[in-house]
């Protein structure tokens, strides 16, 4: 086991290096721009490439199965060799994809464009997780939280960005967001110098190897549950990221500019959702959160397919809340089970994450082009009753106290 996976089970005695925690955080948030920027000119890109919404599904699948296939691989891989300037290269194909985004003249560039995007996602994500556990202090929900939310609150800007700078000037426009890009990679240059310091100053400590307490039944189980609940979070997440606003269009006749805003309301919930529920899980531990948030939206999303326009912006931002807020509590309870495989955990979940809701939004589109987009929204009303399946993970809060 390396030095770095030994210091991360035993950082609680250091203090948390908040400005490290933000940088990745801010960092996030450019990359989540980029990504949502996809989503967000779907409307655009259906209409001047005369799109069926089955490519707009093929997109988003390009874009999050890339991400999904090899975050897994780069986080076993960085358990074992961290790579603290791999940030910024990761950062690097992101404003590559862009480009290829801003000036594709046909649909296989913009498959293209995804798929270096989703390659930027791949590196980012277990890395920065990693990084951001490693400045917590032991504080892992409420460093989970600050990093994940500023992705919430890159993906909820993406859309006003696409809105009142993409969609007027056109796909060209894309380019321009290649500027915060290169001011990521900048800062992802000096937070991978903190984690290369970082790794020197606790290499001569003693290894303190983290152990797993559970029994490895218990730990499969709990880890097939995390996933499942992964999965109907995502696909449900994956129905408001791709289809949101061609829903609000066809069932409400809002303009493409205010679908956008109204795509902004539910992903401002979301970065709500996720900023609260790591603090949450910190206080009453992580399966209380998940309990809450998968389980807990249920009542709303089986009542969205039937609200009018002011009721669904009420209940669209209230399920981006308590939905979003699962998600620190997923990657931290995972931590838990298998200490020590930060990378791993966060390269698989994050993986999981985007293939999950890649795969989903391709079958989704199969599904609106055949039966329209409300029955979407009406099949994918009844996925957070996979929440019960919480019932069978281990009380972990629990087994702190008795041990403590």
């Amino acid at each position: 086991m390396t030095d770095t996976t030994a210091n991360a089970g035993r950082i609680p005695a250091e203090t948390t290096a908040y400005a490290v925690i933000l940088a990745v955080s801010f960092c996030h948030l450019i990359n989540d721009i980029m990504q949502s920027l996809l989503s967000a000119i779907y409307p655009m890109l259906k209409s001047d490439y005369g799109l069926d919404f089955w490519q707009i599904g093929l997109l988003t699948m390009t874009f999050q199965v890339t991400a999904s296939l090899l975050q897994p691989a780069i986080g076993i891989y960085t358990d074992k060799r961290p790579l603290p300037y791999s940030l910024p290269v990761g950062m690097g194909s992101t404003l590559i994809g862009l480009m290829f985004l801003a000036f594709a003249g046909q649909y296989a560039l913009l498959l293209v464009g995804a798929a270096l995007v989703g390659l930027g996602s791949a590196v980012f994500h277990p890395e920065s997780s990693r990084v951001a556990r490693l400045a917590s202090g032991g504080k892992y929900g409420l460093a989970q939280s600050l990093f994940q939310v500023g992705g919430n609150f890159g993906q909820a800007l993406g859309p006003l960005l696409a809105a009142f700078i993409v969609v007027p000037r056109g796909q060209s426009s894309v380019a321009w967001f290649s500027v915060a890009a290169l001011v990521g990679m900048i800062v992802l240059w000096q937070v991978g110098t903190w984690y290369s310091n970082h790794r020197k100053a606790n290499a001569n400590r003693p290894a303190s190897i983290p152990k797993q307490t559970l029994p490895r039944r218990t730990i499969v189980v709990a880890l097939v549950v995390l996933a499942i609940l992964t999965f109907s979070k995502n696909v449900y997440m994956a129905s408001i990221s791709s289809f949101y606003t061609f829903y609000v269009i066809e069932k409400f006749g809002v303009s493409v500019q205010m679908s956008q805003v109204l795509l902004f309301v539910f992903l401002g919930g979301a970065a709500v959702g996720t900023i609260v529920g790591g603090p949450i899980g910190d206080r009453f531990g992580a399966k209380t959160v998940i309990w809450f948030s998968i389980l807990g939206v249920l009542p709303f999303t089986l009542v969205l397919p039937f609200a009018d326009l002011t009721w669904t912006v009420v209940l669209s931002f209230v399920i981006g809340l308590v939905m979003a807020s699962a998600f620190p509590a997923i990657v931290v309870f995972a931590q838990e089970l298998l200490p020590g495989r930060v990378g791993m955990v966060a390269g698989i979940f994050f993986g999981l994450a985007f293939g999950m809701a890649g795969i989903a939004a391709a079958v989704l589109g199969v599904v609106a082009d055949a039966r329209g987009i409300e029955y979407v929204y009406a099949v994918c009303s009844v996925l957070p009753l996979l929440g019960l399946l919480t019932i069978f993970l281990p009380d972990m809060q629990a087994r702190k106290i008795s041990a403590a």
